[in-house]
């Protein structure tokens, strides 16, 4: 009798994914992830944008480093004059102070004549030495009583000038602790120390080189004895060197 149960041949074993699976191919890929981005767009964008990005650092550079190669050829080249030149300051000293007709009036205005005997010596043994707008004025603290200016005049090499500047004061208005300061020191020893300052424009020269600077002189303390019969009063230290810069 013949087995129902035992395995049936000559059949085909079915697909049960269904008949379109079999024949499908694998799935489409992601549109999104697999995005291929045109390469002419960007051949085409760095063919035009990087050449200018790259000429602006290059001329940046090159002005760096021109501005960076002047001041190092400017350095180098003053540092050398300087080392075979070796300029120095002029020196300044006062020789004598005379004051007369030294009054106030009205409380707060002074009058006095005054005439100041300077020396300027020029130090230097390779550069000569010229002064042009020369401005000196005295002053008593940080009032200024009078002012003056002198001539130009010029300094070969280790050169001495005399200088003298005339003053005379004719009423300026001062203020009353500057009175009663001036006052209170005649009082107590007839002496009345002032301040002597110089302004020049100053010109250091040689046959190679030249340079120009604003000269300030400053002579401190200078302690002048005024007599109360009116005789004209002078230094009572005798000389005094002066501070120089500029």
């Amino acid at each position: 009798m013949e087995d129902r149960h035992g395995p049936v041949t000559g059949y085909s074993v079915p697909n049960h994914n269904g008949p379109s699976a079999a024949a499908a191919g694998p799935p489409p890929p992601n549109c999104y992830y697999n995005y291929q981005p045109n390469p002419y767009y960007h051949q085409q964008y760095y063919q035009v944008s990087q050449p200018d990005s790259v000429q602006r650092s290059s001329c940046l550079r090159c002005i760096f480093a021109f501005v960076i190669g002047l001041f190092l050829i400017f350095g180098t080249a003053t540092f050398i004059v300087w080392l075979v030149l070796r300029p120095q300051l002029p020196e300044f000293q006062v020789d004598s102070f005379s004051l007369s007709n030294f009054t106030f009036t009205n409380g707060s205005r002074v009058f006095l004549i005054s005439e100041i005997h300077l020396t300027a010596r020029n130090p230097n043994s390779k550069m000569s030495l010229s002064y042009d707008h020369v401005e000196t004025a005295v002053y008593y603290k940080l009032e200024l009583l009078s002012k003056t200016a002198l001539s130009p005049f010029s300094q070969e090499t280790k050169n001495e000038t005399s200088l003298v500047a005339k003053f005379a004061g004719d009423g300026s208005f001062v203020e009353k602790p500057v009175v009663d300061g001036i006052n209170g020191e005649i009082g107590k020893n007839a002496n009345v120390g002032f301040d002597l300052r110089l302004f020049s424009w100053i010109n250091f020269e040689s046959k190679s080189w030249m340079s120009r600077n604003i000269l300030k002189v400053f002579c401190g303390n200078l302690v002048v004895g005024i007599p109360s019969n009116g005789r004209p009063g002078g230094l009572t230290d005798g000389p005094r060197p002066c501070r120089v810069g500029i």
